[in-house]
């Protein structure tokens, strides 16, 4: 009853909205979720089914790159509110796993959801004139969740569906808080996943990330990763050490990623090393070495073969055949050589093609077969660190901007940014189902 056990995750945490004051109370309200997730098996199997079935029938779009893309919509002016911090700028992009919306990050400590309109679902985007830029938002945020302390890391519950509100769920870690989980609908906190350290205090996640069903949630702190039941919020969890014989990660994890295929996860660091582990057991099968940088992104491909790591100051996202792990296959260059911030790569849902951003403002396309470059285009006027394709139309999401020091007035500073910096934008390609 596995796929069962899929569906049922995340609506069991969304009967723990006390977990917050009180840790018996959001294992009484757990175990009352987790009985009545077992009367809904029957139906979970069959929307499993069906979804399979879709997915089947569903035509994947081809991307065509010969062409470039179109500014579908545009936000800038609302990252600069007054309700925003003076020097405010974007960290990161997400799309959520049914595509019906986004999710930024940005310095203020804010994340904000987007929701796509209808019309760009239909051949009506196609007579949608380019947004522009430097003129107002292409429409406001839907939704905004204000942390206390800088955000390290958010992700979606992976079966995410808007028809569902029980599963429209995200995470995020903070620093000096513990895991949050949100309401997508509403912005109100469901429940919380803390870890303690040896001075019984909360210890904060550097990142985050569900497993393939949506059963467990994994959480990366200094040499290890600690495993909470998204049945059970609170402080329950189990914790793996990094460090078990000297060869594993032994700075802090950065990023985690796991495989579609053949359960098997990826774990980046600071420590320049990214180490992949059996997700049944942690047992270490991979330590890859080569980084120039500490690890900001892993990602596996599609099939589960091939994995990409990316770093900190390092121009090149390498790619590794995690059935020959001796060599790097190739390397894939991007222009990130002088700036601390993470730079996203997401590879696009036929698998056949990765998109990086860069500190020059480009957004560079890669064949993953061979790593050929492809095309590139200007996606912004400072640093895109962000950029997700979406789940299944032709569409991408780009992010921008930078921590801005200088002496004059903040003020001043924040208004003589230009449209296309500190911003948010989405775009369309063209594919081979267009005529």
């Amino acid at each position: 009853m596995e796929a069962a056990e899929e569906q049922a995750a995340a609506p069991v945490a969304a009967d723990c909205e006390a977990a917050e004051t009180n840790a018996m109370e959001e294992d009484a309200s757990a175990e009352v979720a987790i009985a009545a997730a077992g009367e809904e098996d029957a139906a979970a199997v069959a929307g499993e089914e069906d979804a399979v079935a879709a997915a089947a029938a569903y035509s994947w779009p081809e991307l065509r790159f010969n062409l470039p893309p179109r500014r579908l919509y545009h936000f800038a002016e609302q990252f600069r509110s007054p309700c925003s911090s003076a020097g405010n700028f974007l960290k990161g992009v997400k799309w959520s796993p049914d595509g019906s919306s986004f999710l930024t990050s940005s310095d203020d400590n804010s994340l904000r959801l987007f929701y796509l309109p209808e019309d760009a679902y239909s051949a009506a985007a196609e007579h949608t004139a380019e947004a522009a830029v430097g003129d107002e938002d292409s429409y406001g945020a839907s939704l905004q969740v204000n942390e206390g302390e800088p955000v390290y890391d958010f992700c979606w519950y992976p079966y995410m569906s808007v028809s569902d509100p029980a599963t429209c769920v995200f995470a995020s870690t903070s620093r000096d808080h513990p895991i949050h989980l949100w309401d997508a609908a509403t912005g109100e906190l469901r429940c919380t996943y803390r870890a303690y350290d040896a001075m019984d205090e909360i210890t904060a996640a550097l990142s985050i990330s569900f497993n393939s069903t949506g059963s467990k949630l994994f959480a990366g702190y200094n040499k290890s990763i600690r495993v909470f039941d998204v049945h059970r919020p609170g402080r329950d969890f189990e914790e793996y050490s990094l460090a078990k014989g000297g060869e594993g990660p032994t700075g802090i994890v950065s990023s985690i990623s796991f495989s579609p295929q053949n359960g098997m996860l990826a774990v980046g660091s600071y420590s320049q090393t990214t180490a992949v582990y059996a997700e049944s057991n942690m047992e270490p099968l991979y330590v890859l070495h080569g980084q120039l940088g500490g690890v900001t992104q892993v990602l596996f491909s599609k099939d589960g073969n091939y994995l990409y790591t990316g770093g900190r100051k390092d121009p090149y996202i390498l790619c590794w055949d995690i059935r020959n792990t001796v060599d790097i296959v190739y390397k894939l260059y991007r222009s990130c050589d002088t700036t601390n911030q993470r730079v996203q790569f997401d590879i696009e849902p036929c698998g056949k093609h990765l998109a990086t951003g860069g500190q020059d403002g480009m957004v560079h396309v890669y064949d993953l077969q061979g790593g050929q470059w492809v095309t590139g285009f200007q996606a912004a006027a400072d640093t895109v660190n962000g950029f997700s394709f979406h789940p299944y139309l032709p569409l991408a999401t780009t992010s921008s901007g930078h921590r801005r020091f200088g002496m004059e007035d903040e003020s001043e500073e924040e208004s003589s940014l230009s449209g296309d910096e500190n911003c948010c934008s989405v775009w369309k390609f063209s594919c081979s189902q267009e005529t």
